[in-house]
């Protein structure tokens, strides 16, 4: 009886060391696995958030808009975010205001400024100043001129300290800007306003596209937007963000599919919808052997059969100084451009880009681009422009 039980005992113990054996084992593996990454998590990166944000608005959300149109409408119990986008618009008191937002600009004239003019001006420091213009993009020609008036002015006038020099350059450089150039984005008539986006790759387009969504909703003006940039990887998607954060419609083709094409069904379907504004993303690169600026002037040759374009906007990149201002002439020589927009003026200290482009290509500066923010997007105006970089 005593070996009965002392042997069953054994047999008790040998099954409880296996059970803990194989609970341990479970519990490794649990700890050691891959964890679940959700968009939710803080993990994520902004692209890879998008991406699931994507796939959940396209889940049962796509509907088809004839033939390879498809039309993607907003869903208001489904909020995709754009990427970096804050989540509404900021109250207008909080909003930084235009010379926090060239801090870089103001910093690289102003104090420079003062170190240039710290006694009576001589000819080396007249050479500083042209030079420093020069430095802030504003253009060679046009900062010859700039400096030679303010000698003069300066010599007539007997200035010397560097707040009165830097309040006769403000004066100049205010002149340099055509005050009664009308600034203000143009509408049709009646009927849906079509407005064309053009612009180097890099530049902005499709954030500045979201933004002017946003806006025209907020002003109660029903908005599609247009995916005609249809070799740039993942271009429809990141419009499609912001057409869901806008409550946009969109209308895109298969990637690869003829950017006129994509316009010519978006501009027939935002009228036969009675859409107020329509919104057209266009390339920005070479793809196929097809020159872009043949491209360009085929979507708009072919936009103009169902009607007027009343808009076409030119995204220019700040940061890209002079060098851009001749892929900018190609464009709009191209595409019929009748305004600029000027982006990403909150990352560079060259805010003088500005003249040198209304001075080169003769196009009025509509929009400037002064942060990532849904809210960043802001008319622009030259008295205040000019105010914030010498303030």
């Amino acid at each position: 009886m005593t070996d009965l039980i002392v042997i069953l005992l054994l047999v008790l113990v040998i099954v409880a060391v296996i059970l803990i054996g194989m609970a341990v084992t479970r519990r490794g593996r649990r700890g050691t696995a891959f964890p679940r990454i959700s968009a939710e998590s803080p993990l994520v990166s902004p692209e890879a958030k998008a991406e699931a944000e994507i796939a959940a608005r396209d889940k049962g959300k796509t509907k088809p808009g004839g033939g390879h149109v498809r039309l993607i409408e907003s869903s208001p119990e489904i909020v995709v975010e754009a990427p970096r986008a804050p989540r509404g618009p900021v109250p207008v008191e909080d909003r930084p205001t235009l010379k926090d937002r060239l801090v870089k600009s103001r910093k690289f004239l102003s104090d420079r400024l003062v170190d240039a003019f710290r006694g009576a001006p001589t000819e080396e420091t007249w050479d500083d100043l042209e030079a420093l213009l020069i430095q802030a993009d504003i253009g060679v020609e046009v900062a010859g001129r700039v400096v030679e008036r303010l000698r003069d002015k300066a010599r007539d006038e007997k200035l010397t300290e560097p707040g009165d020099i830097k309040r006769l350059l403000r004066e100049e450089l205010v002149v340099l800007f055509d005050r009664d150039r009308d600034r203000a984005l143009s509408f049709a008539d009646a009927g849906t306003s079509v407005w064309l986006v053009v612009g180097v790759n890099g530049t902005g387009k499709t954030t500045t596209i979201g933004k002017l969504a946003c806006d025209l909703k907020e002003r109660g003006r029903t908005v599609s937007l247009a995916a005609a940039d249809t070799f740039r990887a993942a271009a429809d998607e990141q419009l499609g963000i912001w057409a869901d954060r806008a409550g946009a419609q969109m209308v895109k083709h298969q990637p690869g599919a003829d950017p006129a094409a994509v316009a010519f069904d978006a501009v027939k379907n935002a009228r036969a919808r009675g859409i107020d504004v329509l919104i057209v993303d266009t390339a920005g690169r070479l793809h196929n052997k097809v020159p872009l600026m043949d491209e360009l002037a085929k979507v708009r040759r072919v936009v103009e059969k169902e009607g007027s374009v009343d808009e076409t906007l030119l995204v220019i990149d700040a940061t890209a100084g002079q060098n851009g201002l001749v892929q900018a002439k190609q464009f709009a020589e191209a595409a019929g451009v009748t305004g600029v927009v000027l982006t990403k003026l909150d990352g560079t200290a060259k805010g003088g880009i500005a003249i040198a482009i209304e001075e080169t290509l003769g196009l009025p500066i509509k929009l400037i681009g002064v942060g990532e923010g849904i809210d960043d997007l802001e008319p622009f105006e030259s008295d205040n422009f000019v105010a914030a970089l010498l303030s």
